[in-house]
């Protein structure tokens, strides 16, 4: 155990536990629209961190580096091309979020496709939230259990304190301010960690004679539809991801917004490209290890310096700590405006559901534990989660933006088609080795399509009534 290490980590958390003891104060967060949306204050800058840093978690440093090690750089351009191609669609779509600016994406549904779409919409957003909360989580714990005596089960509990303790005090404001002290450390690491660790495999040459022979292959050895069944969850959770909405939302204007998501493109390559050099790098240096555990063995195996591995080791913590607290806001925020608020007649006020929100936060969290324990690894658990988001709100929402055509039948077909169809397929162990976007995405379209074209055109108003129109 390295004690450099340990001591970075710790003071990471505890600056981040300050931070959002301090927004916590009650002339910052006095409802749930403070809460939710920071007052609808946040600049450019802050913005532009909190997107990137709210979208890249444990599904990038563990994850998404389990991906790259195993398979290889050039599968693992294949598997993050989905963020900047998401965010080049969200980037013409920016005015118009933030113009149709909701408190939830089934808020925005429901504009459309009324109340009953909503209450759907909502359900199968948390159900999916909690899984990404529950990755993070246990992302954490990997983290811990490396540099600790800890257990990783041990490890997830501490991380889960801290990420409750944070969402639960000062809502968006914590969690936006957390996440610019965040993306510093981050980026930071992550580019100075690169060059050291090529010389430290002996140059790129030796880099890349160094990868197994299928992983130097565009495909890594997946097959076409193996690999597009690991890029598209990716994409199609970002398209529709109410975690961004909401960051967009809270812009100070629809130039702002724009403005914020351009950032995030370009900063998103400061990412990826970093995660994957050093996963295929830890390929090469360290075969037949945990890939859920690649680059953090760089740091604890004493292949970076002391110092570098710990900034290193911080910034995997900084992106579970970031992205856990943000998808834990954003599941709240379903529980308290789609569910709780609209069942009980509006009669808990601005304050009653600042106390539900933050009540929510604590359930989040108890349910996440759980699951974390129920998934083998962190890539698992987010394939999972962001499939039964992308294929049954991803088409609906994309209606809303895009497809005047699309009716209240075809939405509800889609979200029903999307989970059911995902949920059946992990049931069923995922036959073929395919993950279950290959099969739930074209399900859950055609639904969605058939049953529009089966049922009336929307009027004009119902357009409007959107604020996409």
């Amino acid at each position: 155990m390295q004690t450099t290490h340990l001591v970075l980590i710790t003071t990471y958390l505890l600056v981040m536990v300050g931070i959002g003891l301090y927004y916590s104060r009650s002339s910052k967060v006095r409802t749930g629209e403070d809460f939710l949306f920071a007052g609808r204050s946040l600049s450019t800058p802050v913005m532009i961190a909190t997107l990137i840093v709210t979208w890249v978690g444990s599904g990038t440093i563990i994850g998404g580096a389990n991906f790259a090690y195993n398979y290889g750089p050039m599968a693992g351009m294949i598997f993050f091309a989905g963020t900047p191609l998401g965010i080049l669609v969200l980037l013409f779509a920016a005015r118009r979020i933030r113009r149709a600016a909701r408190h939830t994406v089934p808020e925005l549904l429901e504009a459309r496709f009324g109340s009953g779409v909503r209450t759907v919409a909502a359900v199968v957003t948390t159900i999916a939230y909690v899984g990404l909360v529950a990755s993070q989580f246990v992302g954490g714990g990997y983290v811990l259990s490396l540099i600790t005596p800890l257990t990783t089960t041990q490890g997830a509990l501490i991380v889960a304190a801290v990420v409750t303790i944070l969402t639960v005090t000062g809502g968006l404001f914590s969690v936006a301010y957390t996440d610019f002290v965040s993306a510093i450390l981050v980026f930071g690491a992550l580019i100075v960690a690169v060059p050291l660790i090529l010389v430290a495999v002996g140059g790129l040459p030796v880099y890349w004679e160094g990868l197994p022979e299928a992983a130097r292959t565009p495909s890594g050895g997946l097959s076409p539809l193996q690999l597009l069944g690991y890029f598209l969850p990716l994409f199609l959770l970002l398209l529709a991801d109410q975690n961004l909405y909401q960051r967009l939302a809270a812009a100070k204007d629809e130039r702002a917004a724009r403005n914020s998501t351009l950032g995030m493109l370009i900063a998103s390559f400061f990412v990826f490209v970093p995660v994957i050099m050093l996963a295929t790098s830890a390929a090469v240096l360290m075969p037949g290890i945990n890939g859920d555990e690649s680059v953090l063995r760089l740091a604890t195996d004493g292949h970076l310096p002391t110092l570098i591995g710990g900034l290193l080791l911080a910034g995997a913590v900084a992106f579970v700590v970031t992205t856990g607290s943000s998808f834990m806001l954003s599941g709240a925020s379903n529980i308290a405006f789609d569910l709780f608020a609209r069942f009980s007649g509006g009669k808990v006020g601005e304050r009653g559901t600042l106390v539900v929100q933050r009540l929510s936060v604590v359930a989040i969290a108890l349910v996440a534990v759980a699951l974390g324990l129920y998934f083998p690894t962190v890539l698992d658990l987010q394939m999972y989660s962001y499939t039964i988001y992308g294929a049954a709100i991803t088409p609906a929402v994309l209606a809303v933006l895009f497809w005047k055509r699309a009716t209240t039948a075809g939405a509800v077909a889609a979200l029903i088609t999307g989970t059911g169809v995902t949920i059946g397929w992990e049931i069923a162990g995922a036959p073929g080795g395919f993950n279950g976007v290959i099969v739930a995405l074209p399900a859950a379209v055609l639904a969605l399509v058939v049953a529009s074209l089966l049922t009336k055109a929307p009027d004009r108003r119902t357009l409007e009534a959107a604020g996409v129109d």
